[in-house]
Parts: structure tokens; C-alpha cells; sequence
């Protein structure tokens, strides 16, 4: 019956796009003669993807709007307008169209969540009350916002009493006061949390001074904030340090005498479109700290206002970042190109591996010292280069080889840039080696399988000294997802989760993706296979009835989570040493999964994108794109599967 779903041939070229239009523009229940519902729906998601790119030739994507960037965003905006002799009209009228977005996309329970479609949470709900508070009248103005929004917190905060509000936002960060802090802060601004020094006084302090120190004893001083988090270590530190400084005189002098060169390195590491990361939290946390001190005319905080003026939606909301582009490009490619079916022309592939290769970072990075060949998630002067958007690049690189000469050269820098930060555990971290013990600064699980699935496809074109490195690194890399793999067969993701999961977490995500990377190997040790055969167990019981996928077991099915399981199961079947008994239960599985994406595709409502990214500090988003690519991407394995089945059993 799987066979039935999918037909014969695969999508080569745009003029095999350009011959299908037409079939595509018919009624989708009246399935052109000759053509499978698998073959319209596969066309109709590569072209609707392909049409998605921008005059670049890239794929820019389109990021949620979010409630938690635009309270902060609101927020700085008007503590430095009450601190300003002469406050700007344009940022009270960014400031009103911000209080306007917020209340009219409040949630039914009182609370926001991070984008339209997530469920109330008590840090973006905390930061939105404060963006009430700080602004001169609103409270008043927005009297029934503000007293849902304080029912809600005191729901989730157990109690009315500030203490209680102070400890429920710190117990969800725990250890990691790189968001807890800096949103204590915003509520102490937006006079949430009482006044003077007492108010201040709830805020753990922050040690800006260690950031005179050369970054590479940060992961010895064991910092409370993760390896992005300088800049608000710096800004937040230093505001808490001017409200609150410490009664012990030792501190208090070497705070003081670290305070003029800690903000000269501020503003060193900002870079030059005044985006600390592209991100508008981080970057409005940074500006309402300066403008807390009386420090508006700091040249930081004048880079950073133009940053959000910048960066504001007509509708008045900001998103949590700039944008994904390099990562959105990289997965649209590797959704597009495969070694037996190519969608992007000569042309079209030898541009965007130009632009792949221009965007890689050839010198130490300023802010991380991360070293050359790297990759960030943007090619904005925000971006960082981080360990998944390295491995996508160079993965998205071995698939345009044949269009461009540079990328073997490309590809082996970024490639000995993930050796370099590979833990002694084997596993890949997000962006730096042995920075500490913090969530983004530990092994990765979908991370490391992004890194072997990379490593691998380019293993046959690689010199054999580096070869041997890198053989090296990939038997650490499987080892290590061997050693993490849970107990019922799972792997779960960093970058990716799902609000309606256990924890948050998301490892049908996370699963998919080792599965996608195991299979790939063609020394299929007994254990390999076990441990590969335990994540296709669980992934398949994870299954729902609707044929779909959710972030886990039991969990509403979504487009994307369907698709990065079929994409997944559909590289499993290639591998000839299944069991007959696994083959036809995975079979089963592929054909409901598949029917499911050619059904939401049929109906139109597959583009509609679901909030399973996880960005820094616990924040939820969802891309626009990611629904697209999955879709095209799973689609395609779908085809392909089929194929190389059909010659396996042809050669049996």
C-alpha cells in the first residue's frame, strides 16, 4: 500500500516544475492522469519553497512576531524617554503602537506567550505587565491588560507578594540567571517590583568585572550566564552595581574602578548595526540598562536605538530576531538537492554556494573568539557562528559541489572549525568548547547528528590526513549519541521543543534528526544497529492516529514534526539490513505519514507554521519557512526511498 502512495520519477530540474504547473493549478481531487497525489503535492511544495526565495537568491524567512521582544523593546524605549531632557516623538509613537500590539494580542487567560500561537508563560506575561507599568498613564489606559495580566502572574506565582513573583521567575531558569536577571530588572524599571533600593535589592548582582579578564578563563570562573550573554552581563551588571552597590567596600571599589573599560568592551563587541546577536531582547536589555545609569548619549545605547527603531514591524510588534536566513538557506537546500535528484539548476546551485562561501566567517570573531570557519544563522553583523548552522552549511555545500570549486575548501574549514570545538565527550556544543556547564554551552544531541550527517557526506572528497581526524571525530560523535540515547529509544533536541511536551522538550525532533545521521553510516555495527532500532521504535510508537507526528507521544499532530519523521523513516528504509518485521511496521508508518502531508498540502493548510523553535533562554518562535522546507524535504525523501527500494529488491 506504501508503494501505492508514491510514483515513479523524480523532480530533476525547474522545467520539470514548469511541466507540472499546470496539473497543479487543476482541482486537487481531480489528480491529473499519470500523476500520483504524491507527485502534485511534492511539486506544489518544492515550487511554493522555490518561490519563497529572495532576489538574493537566498531564502530570508519570516520570524514570529513576539510579545516577550516587544516588551522589552517597549520597555527600553521608555526608560529612556523618562531619562531624556528631550524625548524623541518617534519613540513615543514606536512606544504606543508597541502597548497597542501587546493588548490587543493578550491571551484569553491574562498571560502572553512568545508568539501568537503559544500558551501564556510567566516570563513574557512578567515583561509585558512591566511594559504596562513603565510608561506614564498606561496602567490606566490599559487598566484591564494590566489587572489580568497581574490575576495571572499571581495564579502562576502562587501568591500575590513580590517575593513569590522573584522566586517563580527565577525557579524557572534555575542556575542560569541569564534571563531571570535581566527580566527582574525590567520589572524593577517598570516598577512592578517596589522602589529604591529595596526593589533592587530582589536582583541577584551580576560580576561585570570578570569581563576584563581574557574570555579564556571565562569557563574556569564559571559565569551565571551563558557564552552569548557578555553584553548583559556588562550593562545589567553595571545598573545593578549604580542602583545597588554592594555594602562591602572590597567589591564595591573594584566594581567601580572596572566600570569605564568593562563599557569600553561593551561597546567593542557590539556590532556595527548596534544588534547585539540580532536580537531585540537582548539588545533592548542592553539600552534600558544604559538609559537606567543616565547613560543615553553612551555611544552602545545610541547604536542600539537605532537597532530597534530598525527593527519594528508596520504593526507596531518586534520579532525575537532579525532573521535566520543562512540557516533557512542551508535547510532549503539540503530539502532541494540530494546525490540522485537535484531541484537548483548549474546557475542557480554555483550562486548560492557563492553566497554560502562569501558568508563564512574568515577571522577570529570579535565577540566569541570563535575561530574562522564558521557559519552564524544570519549574515547580519549580529551573528555569531554556532555549530548546527556550521554543519548545515557545509552539508548545504557537499550537495552544490559540482556547481562551485571553492566549496571543498569551504567545506574542510568548517568542518575542522566543529573538530575544534568538539567537547571530550564527543559531543558538539552550540558555541564553544568547555565554556561551562549551561544549557547552550553543553553537548548537543541534534547538534552532534547535524555535525556526523555533514562530516560524513564529505568523508569521500577529503584528504586522508584530515580524513583521519575527522573519522576520528564522527566514531566520538556516534559514541556519544549512543550514550545519551533515553531509555525508551529517544534523543532529544536543544534548539527545538514543543509547549505541549513533558518539560518542554521535543524529541521527535531530536530523534528524527540522529536517525536522519545513523542511517547515513555505512558500518552498521550490531550496537549502531540497536541503538538505531531503539530511536525507530520509539519514534514510531510516537505516532498519532491522524497518521501525524507531535513533538512526542500523544501530542497534536504539526506539519513539521510529521515531516522531519517521515523524512527520517524514509532514510531508515534505504538501509538493506532491516528486518523484514521492522521494514513492514516502518513501511505502515511511512505511508501514514506520508497521506497525512499530502492531505494538509491538498487542503492548503500546510504552510501554516507551529511555535517548535526554541531560541535562547527558553523563548519559543516559529519560522515561516520551516513548514515549507520539512514538507519539500520529506516529500522528496519520500520519492527517492522508493526509488532505491525498488533497485534493491530489483538486484535481490
Amino acid at each position: 500500500m506504501f508503494l501505492n502512495v508514491m510514483a515513479s520519477g523524480t523532480i530533476t530540474s525547474r522545467a520539470d516544475l514548469m511541466a507540472i504547473e499546470q496539473m497543479n493549478s487543476a482541482p486537487q481531487t481531480n489528480t491529473p492522469a499519470g500523476c500520483s497525489r504524491l507527485d502534485v503535492a511534492c511539486a506544489t511544495a518544492v515550487r511554493t519553497l522555490l518561490a519563497e526565495r529572495h532576489t538574493s537568491g537566498k531564502w530570508i524567512g519570516e520570524l514570529s512576531s513576539s510579545a516577550l521582544s516587544t516588551a522589552t523593546a517597549v520597555c527600553a524605549l521608555a526608560v529612556l524617554t523618562r531619562n531624556s531632557k528631550a524625548p524623541d516623538p518617534r519613540h513615543q509613537q514606536l512606544i504606543a503602537t508597541g502597548l497597542d500590539w501587546l493588548a490587543g494580542n493578550q491571551n484569553a487567560d491574562g498571560g502572553w506567550g512568545d508568539t501568537l500561537l503559544s500558551i501564556s508563560n510567566i516570563s513574557t506575561t512578567a515583561l509585558c505587565w512591566a511594559a504596562f507599568g513603565a510608561v506614564l498613564d498606561a496602567d490606566f489606559r490599559y487598566a484591564e491588560n494590566c489587572l489580568r495580566a497581574r490575576q495571572w502572574l499571581t495564579k502562576a506565582a502562587n501568591g500575590e507578594s513580590i517575593g513569590q513573583l522573584v522566586s517563580a521567575i527565577e525557579k524557572r531558569y534555575g542556575k542560569d540567571r541569564t534571563f531571570s536577571v535581566p527580566i527582574l530588572m525590567t520589572c524593577v524599571l517598570g516598577n512592578r517590583l517596589g522602589s529604591g533600593r529595596e526593589a533592587w535589592e530582589r536582583i541577584p548582582s551580576l560580576p561585570f568585572e570578570l569581563a576584563v579578564f581574557p574570555h579564556q578563563v571565562y569557563g574556569a570562573l564559571q559565569l551565571p550566564v551563558v557564552s552569548y550573554a557578555l553584553p548583559a552581563l556588562i550593562a545589567i551588571g553595571q545598573t545593578l552595581f549604580h542602583h545597588c552597590p554592594p555594602k562591602n567596600p572590597i567589591p564595591r571599589l573594584i566594581r567601580h574602578l572596572t566600570k569605564k573599560r568593562t563599557l569600553k568592551i561593551l561597546a567593542k563587541i557590539q556590532p556595527e548595526n548596534g544588534g547585539f546577536l540580532e536580537a531585540i531582547p537582548l539588545t533592548s536589555f542592553v539600552l534600558m540598562s544604559l538609559a537606567a545609569m543616565e547613560l543615553s548619549a553612551h555611544p552602545a545605547a545610541i547604536k542600539a536605538v537605532g537597532f530597534l527603531e530598525r527593527s519594528v514591524r508596520a504593526d507596531g510588534s518586534w520579532p525575537i530576531d532579525s532573521n535566520l536566513s543562512t540557516w533557512v538557506t542551508t535547510l532549503a537546500i539540503n530539502a532541494l538537492q540530494s546525490e540522485t535528484s537535484r531541484v537548483l539548476d548549474e546557475k542557480d546551485a554555483a550562486a548560492l554556494a557563492a553566497l554560502l562561501i562569501g558568508e563564512q566567517h574568515k577571522i577570529e570573531h570579535p565577540y566569541t573568539h570563535a575561530k574562522p570557519g564558521g557559519w552564524a544563522w544570519t549574515e547580519l553583523p549580529g551573528g555569531v557562528p554556532d555549530s548546527d548552522d556550521t554543519a548545515g552549511a557545509v552539508l548545504a555545500l557537499f550537495h552544490l559541489r559540482h556547481a562551485h570549486p571553492g566549496t571543498l575548501d569551504a567545506a574542510t574549514a568548517g568542518l575542522t572549525w566543529l573538530l575544534g570545538v568538539q567537547n571530550r565527550d564527543g559531543g558538539i556544543p552550540t558555541f564553544c568548547r568547555g565554556w561551562g556547564a549551561l544549557p547552550f554551552d553543553r553537548s548537543s544531541q541534534d547538534i552532534t547528528a547535524h555535525f556526523i550527517r555533514a562530516a560524513y557526506a564529505w568523508s569521500p572528497h577529503l584528504n586522508a590526513t584530515f580524513l583521519e581526524k575527522l573519522r576520528q571525530g564522527i566514531t566520538k560523535a556516534v559514541a556519544y549519541l549512543k550514550r545519551v540515547q533515553n531509555e525508551n529509544g529517544s534523543w532529544v533536541p536543544l534548539w527545538f521543543g514543543n509547549q505541549a511536551s513533558p518539560d518542554d522538550e521535543n524529541p521527535v525532533y531530536g530523534t528524527s534528526r540522529v536517525l536522519l545521521a545513523l542511517s547515513a553510516l555505512d558500518t552498521q555495527s550490531p550496537m549502531l544497529q540497536r541503538s538505531l532500532d531503539r530511536g525507530l521504535q520509539w519514534l514510531l510508537s510516537a505516532q498519532n492516529a491522524d497518521g501525524g507526528w507531535g513533538g512526542s507521544t500523544n501530542i497534536p499532530s504539526s506539519t513539521e514534526e510529521t515531516a522531519l519523521a517521515v523524512e527520517s523513516i524514509s532514510a531508515v528504509l534505504r538501509i538493506p539490513i532491516l528486518s523484514i518485521q521492522t521494514k513492514t511496521a516502518t513501511l505502515a508508518a511511512a505511508e501514514r505519514g506520508t497521506e497525512y502531508l499530502i492531505r494538509k498540502v491538498e487542503s492548503g493548510e500546510w504552510p501554516q507554521p507551529a511555535p517548535i523553535g526554541f531560541y535562547f533562554a527558553k523563548l519559543w518562535y516559529y519560522e515561516r519557512l520551516y513548514p515549507l522546507v520539512f514538507t519539500s524535504g520529506a516529500l522528496r525523501a519520500v520519492r527517492e526511498t522508493r526509488e532505491v527500494r525498488i533497485t534493491q529488491e530489483g538486484q535481490h
